[in-house]
């Protein structure tokens, strides 16, 4: 039967979608993709493919997004001493979180770094007290040159 024969494989299986599908989905495609069968369910096959890629590249590339946020706002809120600048990095501030117990998700820690400046200088001073590794140098005052 003629009707069972897939343009790429021999036998057509549950999950193949008819003429009216592959067409409402190749809609706006262009050249012959929208409106030849066999081109249009190889576009629509390959669309399908890289629209569930995406998917997953879309969270992976928002949480890069709020990892940038959060860093920039614990540089800018960081510690600062005489002669040298020291700032709280990403890593650090997130540890001190996690050893203080707050459980705050990156997107909401993003969008308080860009929305709510002063709460998240809060979280970075209390960061900075958790853990060690966020308090700069130590101040020595013979050290001091003037």
């Amino acid at each position: 039967n003629w009707e069972e024969l897939d343009s790429r494989s021999a036998a057509v299986g549950k999950g193949t979608m008819n003429k009216d599908k592959i067409f409402k989905l190749a809609k706006g495609f262009r050249g012959r993709a929208k409106n030849c069968i066999r081109i249009a369910r190889e576009r629509v096959e390959k669309a399908l493919q890289y629209s569930y890629r995406d998917r997953r590249n879309k969270k992976r590339d928002m949480r890069s997004l709020w990892i940038e946020r959060i860093n920039a706002g614990a540089r800018l809120h960081g510690v600062s001493c005489f002669l040298c600048v020291f700032q709280v990095n990403y890593g650090n501030f997130m540890h001190g979180l996690m050893k203080e117990n707050i459980q705050l998700n990156r997107k909401v820690l993003s969008e308080l770094s860009m929305y709510e400046p002063y709460s998240f200088k809060a979280l970075v001073d209390i960061s900075s007290n958790a853990f060690p590794g966020n308090k700069g140098p130590k101040k020595d005052s013979s050290s001091m040159v003037a």
